[in-house]
């Protein structure tokens, strides 16, 4: 077991829960106990799943594949996109609109409609306008981009989900089960485990523990990613001499 890491995730908080009164039942298995009326998440439980979703990402950054994270709230959005970028994968930290991943043919049409604006805004199409005009353009674009920035470059659906905060994400986890897309997921004690395929047991509020759930995924999705470009490199070179 990795002691300094443990070590870690309790100085963050992971394994304070919710208060008793609002737990969810089916998450007793990672439940260690009760401390002044608050669940403690058993942290030898969660250490290994964390570890277990963090191979299983790689895993599919190593096939090309797509990784959007999704937190919107407070605690989480900030976090939520410099994971994405550090691994050069995707986001969504605004607010998630109904019908993201299942009605991505509208969600595209958006997605064009962002781009199209970020080049009018380059080629000078804007000083051709009326400020008015101009005024009401960016302030699309500002929306756009504020909704869809992080996802405008994904080209198509994810090949998984990083979700924090079940609860508060439920419309994101629900359209990925139907669509057969994996969920990975920190989930607290007042949340469900049903629908989720990687569950990391977890305080999913406080900024210092999803701080560090994402800066320890951070280091290895991206150590990953430089390793596999790396790799890909020096392939390239060989068949080049």
């Amino acid at each position: 077991m990795d002691v300094p890491l443990m070590k870690n995730m309790i100085k963050a908080g992971v394994h304070f829960g919710h208060q008793t009164r609002y737990w969810n039942p089916k998450m007793k298995p990672f439940i260690f106990g009760t401390k002044n009326k608050v669940h403690i998440i058993n942290l030898e439980k969660t250490l290994p799943l964390l570890q277990s979703a963090t191979l299983a990402l790689q895993k599919i950054i190593q096939r090309n594949g797509k990784i959007l994270f999704v937190g919107t709230k407070r605690s989480a959005s900030a976090a939520i996109k410099l994971i994405a970028l550090s691994c050069r994968q995707f986001y969504v930290n605004h607010r998630w609109l109904g019908g993201m991943l299942t009605n991505w043919k509208t969600v595209r049409q958006s997605i064009n409609k962002l781009k199209d604006l970020e080049k009018q805004l380059i080629d000078g199409t804007f000083d051709k306008l009326t400020k008015k005009e101009v005024l009401l353009r960016k302030r699309s674009l500002v929306k756009l981009e504020k909704s869809l920035g992080g996802i405008k470059n994904m080209g198509g659906l994810p090949d998984a989900i990083f979700v924090i905060d079940t609860m508060h994400e439920h419309i994101a986890i629900q359209e990925a089960n139907n669509l057969g897309i994996p969920v990975f997921a920190i989930v607290d004690t007042n949340s469900s485990p049903e629908g989720i395929n990687y569950i990391i047991p977890g305080n999913d509020d406080a900024s210092r523990a999803i701080n560090l759930y994402l800066s320890i995924l951070s280091s290895a999705l991206s150590r990953f990613h430089k390793k596999k470009q790396e790799s890909f490199f020096l392939k390239k070179r060989a068949q080049e001499l």
